[in-house]
């Protein structure tokens, strides 16, 4: 049994919108709650037509709201988009509202393409440069105010928010090493440095008063259904929202089709293999060999679960499908 959790980016259907998009997140942060995952963490993204979780905050209260004990958080907030006084008052201010639940993971890159970057910074100069230095200085706020300190996040200031270090390369994980933080890798969509982004941070890591140890979450694309039939239909959703996002047309989350791979350009064919190569699809039993073989590859803490699935109910289904494995994965395990 590995620690599973879930990674939504709100997508917007073909023929739906934002608003019923975000509604479909509430209701797979509930369906999450109730079959025992441990987070449900939310995206932020710009300017993408398919994507709901722009304003992830916003988005977060609404999930808060109407959960009770899973933990909820970003994964994450592109910080070089932000001051992190002002990251520091939102997520301060989940934190009053939901204590003991509120996670905060941070990014280096945009989230964007340059135009929206610019639009929401104005300047772009330097600020990814700027990364170690603002994440320091929000971890800052989150501790207790000095006497006499200018400057201080309310809510936020003693509240201790856990933040994370999010990355697709080994700058990430060297990073979250040096500060003592957990770290959660990109391998569902940028899957090539994993194995040595992992290694990297193990090696360097340091205690921290927030991490006595290593802790390396791995995304991972999760598609279950009843048959491994089904599931590859699912899957092809995000094959093409992936495909039109790599050829400069992104959009809403498209219908599936049957049989899409034969249709790709075998060009097509092999950017999707290798960059979603850290993909399980099937059937309850297809995903529980290939959830043993993937945590037994990289030794994995935790899973953060992701699936962008047009169908909301066959969303739900698919959460359900692998937790339900997980679950019988942990009675073998104790039996034993």
């Amino acid at each position: 049994m590995v620690t599973l959790s879930v990674l939504d980016l709100s997508p917007i259907p073909e023929g739906s919108d934002a608003g019923q998009a975000l509604r479909n997140s509430l209701s797979l942060a509930q369906t999450a709650e109730k079959h025992g995952y441990r987070r449900y963490w939310m995206a932020e993204h710009h300017n993408m037509p398919g994507i709901a979780s722009a304003a992830t905050a916003v988005a977060l209260a609404h999930i808060g709201a109407g959960t009770e004990t899973i933990r909820i958080g970003a994964g994450g907030i592109m910080l070089p988009n932000h001051a992190p006084l002002m990251i520091a008052e939102q997520f301060g201010t989940l934190a009053a509202l939901h204590p003991g639940r509120i996670d905060l993971g941070l990014g280096r890159a945009p989230g964007s393409d340059q135009a929206t970057a610019r639009a929401m910074r104005r300047n772009l100069a330097g600020e990814s440069d700027r990364f170690p230095q603002d994440v320091m200085e929000l971890m800052h706020y989150f501790e207790p105010a000095e006497p006499g300190q200018a400057v201080q996040a309310v809510p936020g200031a003693g509240l201790k928010v856990p933040v994370w270090i999010l990355g697709s390369s080994t700058y990430g994980a060297q990073l979250a090493a040096a500060l003592g933080l957990p770290y959660a890798f990109a391998s569902h969509f940028a899957p090539d440095m994993m194995m040595d982004a992992i290694t990297t941070y193990r090696a360097g890591f340091r205690p921290s008063a927030q991490q006595a140890k290593p802790h390396v979450m791995l995304g991972v694309n999760v598609f279950a259904a009843e048959t491994d039939a089904q599931a590859r239909f699912l899957y092809s959703s995000l094959q093409q929202a992936f495909v039109n996002l790599r050829s400069g047309r992104p959009g809403k989350l498209p219908a599936p089709v049957e049989n899409l791979e034969a249709r790709l350009e075998p060009r097509a064919r092999m950017m999707l293999e290798h960059s979603l190569s850290c993909s399980i699809i099937g059937s309850a039993e297809t995903v529980r060999r290939g959830l043993d073989a993937f945590v037994a590859r990289t030794g994995a803490d935790e899973l953060m679960v992701t699936a962008q699935i047009f169908d909301p109910r066959a969303r739900l289904r698919s959460y359900e499908i692998l937790a339900a494995v997980n679950a019988a994965e942990a009675r073998t395990s104790n039996a034993a």
